[in-house]
């Protein structure tokens, strides 16, 4: 028998510590972090002190999975999936990686033995706001899902160091203030400072002949800067499989110019790195300026040429011939922000691997998929020719005999139509020459998809129509979805132990068509009950929270009416405006009869140049200042703006509301994820049959959903034979009563201009038809008052929405893309061994 080494046995018992998910080594590891690493003891350790020990312990375990994934993907050169996006909306790290560790309970437990309150330590958490909205958070859901599916997966993005604006309210107005949700530090990052990449822009391209005789190209650019990775372990539910977040910081080539300042010039000394930063500094400039939308298409380059660099340095590194390229890789485009890509992958074959234009474009063709996430013409985005060769050359030259390419095919398979070749080619005539991304996305992709059924038929009718007759079999449908994991475990723990209790097992977390099981439930009094004792904790949960965040008290007897969303004319909250001063002017004439005590709710942020999205905000405040405060009405509605709507505050309300407003023009929204999210927290739906509200209605019930409006087919056809918002305005009485009381200056302090330019929009254009819905959408809004008074009628709507939801878990649409559009298998990492099980 050998001596034990106490050497060894010590290093047991530390990986022990850092790996273990005991309570003993958690509460160990959390005190060894706390002190080793912040510093800190108990004692004196402040709230963020606490929560950075919480994160670098769970960290530690997170990183075991995440090496142990990556060992399997590199050695058995597993397909992969690259999602290139340049939002990600993660929202906290904290308590979502503790609930797919399975430690929530042991954590929640080690703090109680130290005094420590958990809940308090999770608020802590600066939330990374690297998205707008919907589309960060969707690739945010895709993340977490793919590492759940085991499907191996790098997601690329920008390390933007101020992300989207931190909203404020101030006279009712939106006040955008600095997000520097980097200034405490990030514990869930881990810089890869020998993981950099060169990205040039501007200066000329030049032909020569290499010395095999060959024609080739070379860029010149004016300006390099350095791209550095930072990553981020991405963890699955139920499985130790990790994959890896890496998003681009910007930096200069060299920091400080010791030449510069040696000869005076201070400013100059650190120009470039000034410049170079400029690139990754903030999310989403203002593009209305020319210099907004140079740094944008100037963003837009530097991560995917980032991104692909990386991609082939680490097929060289672990497969072999670029050759096989799209075998080991597989990328998808999430909108046309990573579009660039297709032009960039083909002048790093053809300029640095010495390909042929053939055999480069069958790589670069089977590499990339392309998600579409917009029908409306202002959102596909076009950079002008002169912008796009002043900063891309190179890349240019290259889209050029794409173009030249196809247009040859489209000429041969339909000949004479020179109107068609107009239609789809790369670059806009007439006017200002400009370069059509989505026509880029859709011309270098494989696989092109939309993201709800409708959405889908729309891109392959409207759209892309043209592209799709030419290549049918290219086109695609994976409606989204969203994690249960973040908005039903992590947002509404009562919800989600009241169904583990009732189903008698948690495996509806992994598979959420499990909730079906409620079903067999509905009818039982003692389980209505005590859904409505969750649905009432959440909602005096959220009162607390707004009280505090607003001023505005809300009853929790109220029906909770929520709408929010990014603030956009074509989701229509000035229709939900309308209803409530419909409600208010019934109210002071004495007519409140079919109605019930309601709790308006919105949330939602306008872009900073969005005028009349932030005139809306206003108007709302605006008509709440008025409402709350008269004695008269505010028994019976309150009106209140959740500041500084994120994923964190998400997570407050969609537990709490009772009623989802999903009331955009039926044809505008592409999918939504809010619907989803507030559907799976049991609120019911008042909709358009517009994005995946369709599927929505169709998978709850019609009978279990309020619907109101024009189809999308209707609104086209009423838009194509002449719409007239001023004769709706005129013969009905109600509505005009409604916009003259807000040309009254009764909400805006007798200034009878203030909001003019929303109303005469509305009445003289109105370009997404809300008067044309506003009778309906009142009329169905009665129906919900109708329906609200009757509590066990509600109270079985609201579970059999939860319990039909379950098609809309992101791990659904991962399947549905890993199996139809990327081809990629599961690789199941086994957590006792570390390798394939």
């Amino acid at each position: 028998m050998s001596t034990p080494n106490p050497t060894e046995s010590l290093d047991s018992e530390r990986e022990h510590t850092r790996t273990g998910m005991s309570k003993a080594a958690l509460k160990q590891d959390f005190l060894d972090n706390l002190f080793y690493i912040q510093g800190r003891f108990r004692e004196v350790a402040t709230p963020h002190d606490l929560y950075m020990a919480a994160a670098f312990t769970t960290r530690d375990r997170l990183l075991k999975r995440w090496v142990e994934s990556a060992q399997v993907f590199k050695t058995s050169h597993a397909r992969t999936v690259c999602y290139l996006s340049a939002e990600y909306l993660l929202g906290p790290h904290l308590a979502g990686n503790l609930v797919n560790l399975g430690i929530t309970e042991a954590a929640r437990e080690v703090g109680e033995e130290l005094g420590l309150d958990l809940d308090a330590i999770l608020e802590e958490e600066e939330e990374p706001g690297l998205g707008n909205g919907g589309l960060g958070r969707l690739a945010a859901c895709f993340m977490e899902s793919l590492s759940t599916c085991q499907i191996p997966a790098i997601g690329y993005g920008i390390r933007y160091e101020f992300g989207i604006f931190d909203q404020a309210i101030e006279d009712g107005w939106q006040v955008e203030k600095t997000d520097n949700w980097l200034r405490n530090g990030n514990p869930w990052e881990i810089p890869r400072p020998k993981i950099r990449f060169s990205v040039g822009y501007g200066g000329y391209t030049e032909s020569y002949r290499d010395d095999k005789g060959r024609s080739r190209q070379r860029w010149q650019p004016s300006l390099v800067i350095n791209g550095m990775a930072y990553d981020t372990p991405i963890l699955g539910y139920g499985t130790a499989n990790a994959n890896l977040l890496r998003l681009w910081k910007a930096e200069a080539p060299a920091s400080f110019d010791f030449q510069a300042f040696n000869t005076g010039d201070y400013y100059g000394a650190v120009y470039a790195n000034i410049q170079a930063e400029t690139i990754s500094k903030v999310l989403y400039p203002n593009d209305e300026p020319e210099a907004g939308k140079e740094l944008r298409l100037k963003q837009q380059y530097f991560f995917v040429s980032c991104s692909m660099q990386d991609m082939v340095r680490l097929h060289l590194n672990t497969v072999g011939p670029l050759e096989t390229f799209a075998d080991k890789f597989v990328a998808q485009l999430n909108d046309t922000h990573p579009a660039l890509a297709v032009a960039e992958l083909m002048r790093l074959l053809l300029d640095e691997h010495v390909m042929s234009w053939e055999q480069a474009w069958d790589i670069t063709h089977r590499t990339f998929c392309y998600t579409n996430h917009t029908l409306l013409p202002e959102a596909l985005e076009t950079w002008s020719v002169s912008l796009f060769e002043r900063l891309l050359p190179r890349h240019l030259e290259i889209v050029y005999e794409i173009n030249r390419r196809f247009l040859d095919e489209v000429r041969m398979r339909f000949l004479g139509d020179e109107a068609r070749v107009w239609r789809m080619s790369l670059i806009a005539e007439g006017g200002e020459r400009r370069v059509r991304m989505a026509n880029l996305a859709v011309v270098g992709s494989r696989a092109v998809n939309g993201v709800a059924e409708l959405h889908s038929e729309l891109v392959k009718a409207t759209l892309f129509k043209d592209f799709a007759e030419l290549w049918p079999e290219r086109f695609h449908n994976v409606t989204n979805g969203v994690t249960p994991r973040r908005f039903m475990v992590v947002a509404n723990p009562r919800l989600s132990k009241l169904i583990t209790r009732t189903c008698g097992h948690e495996d509806w977390i992994r598979d959420l068509e499990r909730l079906r099981e409620l079903e067999a439930h509905v009818d039982d009094a003692g389980f209505q009950e005590a859904w409505r004792a969750v649905k009432h904790a959440a909602k005096q949960d959220l009162a607390a929270w707004m009280q505090q965040a607003s001023g505005v008290r809300l009853d929790p007897e109220s029906l909770f009416d929520v709408q929010a969303k990014r603030f956009h004319e074509y989701k229509r909250q000035h229709l939900k405006v309308l209803h409530i001063i419909r409600c208010y002017q019934r109210l002071k004439q004495g007519q409140p009869q079919d109605l019930v005590p309601r709790a308006f709710i919105f949330g939602g942020k306008a872009a900073p140049g969005y005028f009349m999205a932030k005139l809306m905000i206003k108007l709302i405040n605006a008509v709440g200042a008025v409402v709350n405060n008269d004695p008269q009405v505010n028994g019976w509605i309150r009106v209140a703006f959740l500041p500084d709507f994120n994923v964190k505050n998400g997570q407050r309300l969609y537990p709490a509301a009772d009623l989802s407003e999903q009331i955009s023009l039926a044809g505008k929204e592409a999918s939504g994820t809010g619907n989803m999210k507030f559907s799976m927290n049991g609120a019911l739906t008042i909709g358009t049959l517009d994005g995946a509200n369709v599927e929505i209605r169709e998978a709850v019930g019609a009978e279990n959903f309020f619907l109101f409006g024009m189809t999308a087919a209707e609104a086209l056809q009423r838009q194509m034979t002449g719409y007239r918002p001023w004769e709706l305005y005129q013969n009905d009485p109600e509505l005009k009563s409604d916009i003259d009381l807000i040309n009254s200056g009764l909400f805006s302090h007798g200034d009878t201009q203030l909001f003019r330019p929303l109303t005469d929009n509305l009445v003289n254009h109105d370009p997404f038809m809300v008067l044309a819905d506003y009778r309906d959408y009142l009329d169905c809004q009665k129906m919900v008052s109708e329906t609200y008074k009757d509590t066990e009628r509600w109270t079985r709507m609201s579970i059999l929405n939860v319990a039909r939801i379950g098609r809309f878990s992101s791990d659904r649409a991962i399947r549905e893309y890993a199996e139809h559009i990327w081809k990629v298998t599961p690789r199941l990492i086994d957590p006792a061994s570390g390798g394939d099980s």
